[in-house]
């Protein structure tokens, strides 16, 4: 899996062997051995590849694109497969989404969507933080305004 995802990463961001060994301050010979399997970087050196590829070290790692054949994702982004939609509409969110997003049952979903982009889901109580915060900016520019 590293060694795959070293080689995709790099040909994704359009970078040379030889610049990426450049930026880590390692061989261009070190890079090809990642990327072939035959060597493993050091912890050093995959907290620069991540950094340098802007992902989490553990995607670099353990990320296995077997399934749904995308490369890694930038840090932040997830891929959690795909969901049938029941019936009367209902998805099953995965497990790993909720565990990432702490989403419970009996918590309560605010479902926004754009004819161009799609579909969001976000939690009731972050969109009414959300709100509460955008109605304060409003405010105190309104104060600001009438000084």
């Amino acid at each position: 899996m590293l060694s795959e995802n070293l080689y995709h990463l790099r040909k994704l961001h359009k970078l040379s062997q030889e610049q990426v060994a450049d930026r880590l301050g390692v061989s261009r010979q070190a890079v090809a051995k990642w990327e072939t399997g035959e060597t493993a970087p050091d912890i050093h050196n995959c907290v620069a590849l991540a950094q340098l590829y802007d992902v989490s070290v553990d995607e670099l790692v353990n990320y296995d694109s077997s399934g749904s054949g995308m490369t890694v994702p930038p840090k932040g982004k997830h891929l959690f497969g795909v969901v049938t939609v029941g019936e009367k509409g209902q998805i099953v969110i995965p497990k790993r989404a909720r565990k990432i997003f702490h989403i419970q049952a009996g918590d309560h979903l605010v479902v926004l969507g754009d004819e161009n982009q799609g579909i969001a889901i976000i939690k009731a109580n972050q969109m009414l933080r959300f709100m509460n915060g955008v109605q304060q900016a409003m405010s105190e520019q309104g104060d600001s305004e009438e000084v």
